[in-house]
């Protein structure tokens, strides 16, 4: 997978973006610019990679809103498809999430908020959360697509030896 094979340059280039002088809200606009873009391009209902790798943290509201959407009761929706975290937060009981059926996701309209903005990209102050970011590379192909954009922004033409440090 190209993502994989490109894991070390982007451990080295998310060195990198912590230590560019620019603003995070700079970041961010220019994150969010590419983020638009890309995810034009690719459908998410056709990948459900996030499905298959991703375990979400549930609120109390998210359980709520799933429980209904499948006609369960908050308890029972628990009981079957759901157990703690390791920080005590409701999560997903298995991988892949028991709710992909046929790659599709049976509760798409009720998932919880954490699916629902997945792969995050559009959240501000990602200069904070750049390890998750590169770790979502090898996940979602709009995460990979991003951070390839990324690495040709102007910034790479700031210093000789930028391309070096990273590649």
């Amino acid at each position: 997978m190209l993502a994989a094979e490109r894991e070390g340059t982007n451990w080295r280039f998310r060195s990198f973006l912590k230590r560019v002088d620019l603003e995070l809200e700079e970041l961010d606009a220019i994150v969010y610019r590419h983020y638009e873009a890309v995810s034009k391009q690719i459908d998410c209902t056709s990948c459900y990679n996030c499905c298959c790798e991703v375990i979400p943290s549930l609120d109390q509201d998210d359980v709520g809103r799933l429980a209904s959407g499948l006609g369960f009761s908050t308890e029972d929706l628990t009981k079957r498809l759901l157990a703690p975290d390791e920080d005590g937060d409701l999560s997903f009981n298995k991988k892949p999430c028991p709710l992909l059926t046929e790659n599709l996701c049976r509760a798409y309209g009720h998932r919880p908020k954490a699916c629902r903005s997945f792969p995050h990209l559009d959240k501000g102050e990602f200069g904070f959360r750049l390890g998750r970011a590169v770790h979502n590379c090898s996940i979602c192909p709009i995460v990979f697509n991003v951070y390839e954009r990324l690495k040709n922004e102007p910034w790479s033409t700031h210093d000789e030896g930028f391309r070096e440090e990273w590649e």
